[in-house]
Parts: structure tokens; C-alpha cells; sequence
């Protein structure tokens, strides 16, 4: 029994290591935000932090980090996601601004003031302001 409960132990940290890990990076001149109002921002509920105005980015939808942000940072699937944004369309609301690559989010979040986007940790830049990290298993 205590060989099987090592043997857990040692796959699980294994599993961690193997963690794939994301970051949320930010413009220098946006506040400190929390993860409600991260949810909040990318759902377009709102769109200013203390008044600045927020520029959310997201990846294509076929982008495994996008995928990740959405079932771990949004808490939604691709489907329940999609009803989301047919419904916000009769609002007048419009989906996060899609970029084609991490590097074109770097890119724009570096240059605009309010932009927020979320990249593989491992393509973080020195000086790239972090808000929020994740991991996903392999």
C-alpha cells in the first residue's frame, strides 16, 4: 500500500511538471485588476478599471491557449461561450479583439495603452507586466 500511495505521488508531481503554463499580460497603465473583473472585461460586462479603458484580447478559436483562458480564466466551453456572444451581439456587445499570434498580442500590448492579452509563459519578454498565471496539464 505504501509503495502504490509513492508511486501516486511521484505521477502526480511528474503531472506538474509537465504543467503547461499560460500568463495574462497587461499594458503598463492598467491598474491592478482581480479575476472577477479579468471574467468581467472579457465577457465585455465592462470595459473601463478605474478609468482607464481595457482592450481585451483573445488568440483564434482554435488556439489551445485560447482554449485554456476559456475553460480556466472565463469558466465556459467553446459552445456555452459562443451562445454568450450570440446573445451580446442583440446587445450591441462585439467578441475581444482577435489577433492571429502570441506575437502580435506581445505586440499590441506593448504599443496600446489599456490592452490586455494572454500568451504561452513561456514567450513572456523581460519587462512584460504580468497580471495572472496558470497552468494545464498535459
Amino acid at each position: 500500500m505504501k509503495n502504490f500511495i509513492l508511486i501516486c505521488m511521484i505521477l502526480l508531481c511528474c503531472n506538474l511538471l509537465n504543467a503547461k503554463g499560460y500568463s495574462v499580460i497587461i499594458s503598463d497603465n492598467i491598474p491592478a485588476i482581480t479575476i472577477d473583473e479579468l471574467r468581467a472585461l472579457y465577457l465585455k460586462k465592462i470595459t473601463f478599471i478605474k478609468n482607464a479603458k481595457i482592450i481585451p484580447l483573445n488568440l483564434p478559436a482554435k488556439s489551445s491557449i485560447r482554449k485554456s483562458f476559456e475553460t480556466n480564466i472565463l469558466h465556459m466551453n467553446e459552445s456555452r461561450l459562443k451562445h454568450y456572444w450570440i446573445k451580446a451581439h442583440y446587445l450591441g456587445k462585439r467578441p475581444p479583439i482577435m489577433l492571429k499570434s502570441q506575437q502580435a498580442v506581445k505586440r499590441f500590448v506593448k504599443r496600446v495603452n489599456g490592452a490586455i492579452g494572454y500568451i504561452d509563459s513561456s514567450k513572456k519578454e523581460q519587462g512584460m507586466r504580468v497580471l495572472y498565471q496558470w497552468k494545464d496539464e498535459e
